[in-house]
């Protein structure tokens, strides 16, 4: 079942839900005879509110079918959200029990329905509330991510041919639409077996980092359906595709740090320079080899492995020890730098990007 047809049936059951209970208050506005148990509401509004009763729980049924058994392809420690999902998903089935059995064969509890019945519609309000918004908002980014558009296929077939696939992978194959789907699926059906997604999207990765990365992942033994290899090229290329994304996503979080604390900012920028060891001499005489070209050509190559080069245009640096922190970030992110590419890509940046105060 695809998110946007369990969001479609959510709406549907959430719908029947506020049907059913309001509709069963109308009908205990009614007259009831306690001794004989029957009401004087009109037989058409029971017969509906009993049709709405086993749409309901059909629907719940036909829901659960489909979602229990993708939890045994899930990882093993299951996120809050999804923990919480499932409780008041079995809430909601417990309590339709006990609403069916008290009226095939409790009918002196009868008078607890209503609770029961209010009970529901909450526990089904939590539970839309739980998954609906988040798929819509998963479906509204997949509108918005640049993996699929053809400036993004485009830029990961270029990266493919340097990310240390094997020959016999067909790239051009990889870098189509249907593959990136593929691997998209790949990484949603398997990779969370053993991983949230929050912690596989945490960071951009370059494209030969991401194939390493993806390969020692397929090779550990897993609990789920292993990857195999065709699987694992698509799901390497897929991240590929969306390191953009994963970049821009980094960086909002990057900006509202900075204009959190920029003091602490600060302070981490030196304590990163340090640790990286990537301290860059500013005096550019000693530069003596520094050639414009080849520094623009090093600087586009080296860092369009991760997002566009435009976004240094969009969001430039603000100093030049703001520049080293750059640099030393995109180190830590798996960008293979040596010492001399560091020092003319830092010259290049800070000679033509720097953002003047």
């Amino acid at each position: 079942m695809s998110t946007s047809t369990s969001a479609i049936l959510g709406l549907i059951f959430l719908g029947l839900a506020n049907a059913s209970v309001f509709l069963m208050f109308k009908l205990w506005g009614y007259p009831f005879d306690k001794e004989t148990r029957t009401s004087e509401a009109p037989p058409s509004l029971m017969l509906l509110h009993r049709l709405i009763g086993y749409a309901y729980a059909i629907l719940y049924v036909f829901m659960m079918w489909h979602m229990v058994p993708r939890l045994w392809n899930y990882q093993v420690e299951l996120p809050p959200r999804t923990v919480a999902h499932l409780m008041l998903g079995i809430t909601i089935g417990v309590l339709i029990l006990v609403k069916i059995a008290i009226l095939r064969f409790f009918r002196h509890f009868e008078e607890t329905m209503p609770y029961i019945g209010t009970t529901l519609l909450i526990c089904t309000y939590l539970l839309i509330g739980l998954s609906v918004p988040f798929t819509l908002r998963e479906a509204v980014l997949r509108t918005q991510t640049m993996a699929f558009s053809e400036e993004g296929i485009t830029r990961t077939r270029r990266l493919l041919e340097n990310a240390g696939l094997p020959t016999e992978a067909q790239l051009d194959q990889l870098a189509s639409k249907r593959k990136l789907r593929e691997g998209q699926h790949v990484l949603q059906g398997k990779c969370v077996v053993c991983h949230d997604l929050r912690t596989i999207l945490a960071k951009p990765r370059t494209p030969t980092d991401w194939v390493r990365l993806v390969n020692r992942m397929a090779i550990k033994p897993m609990i789920g359906e292993p990857i195999h290899q065709e699987e694992e090229w698509t799901v390497s290329a897929y991240l590929i595709a969306i390191t953009p994304d994963i970049q821009t996503s980094a960086r909002q979080q990057r900006q509202e740090q900075i204009r959190a604390n920029e003091a602490k900012e600060a302070a981490q920028i030196a304590n990163v320079a340090m640790e990286m060891d990537v301290e860059v001499e500013t005096d550019t005489t000693e530069i003596d080899t520094y050639n414009e070209v080849e520094a623009k050509a090093l600087f586009e190559d080296k860092c369009s492995q991760c997002h566009p080069v435009t976004d240094v245009e969009d969001y430039p640096p603000r100093s030049e020890e703001e520049t080293t922190e750059v640099i030393a970030r995109m180190i830590e992110t798996g960008l293979y730098l040596e010492q001399e590419e560091i020092e003319i890509i830092t010259r290049y940046i800070n000679e033509n990007y720097l953002a003047s105060e």
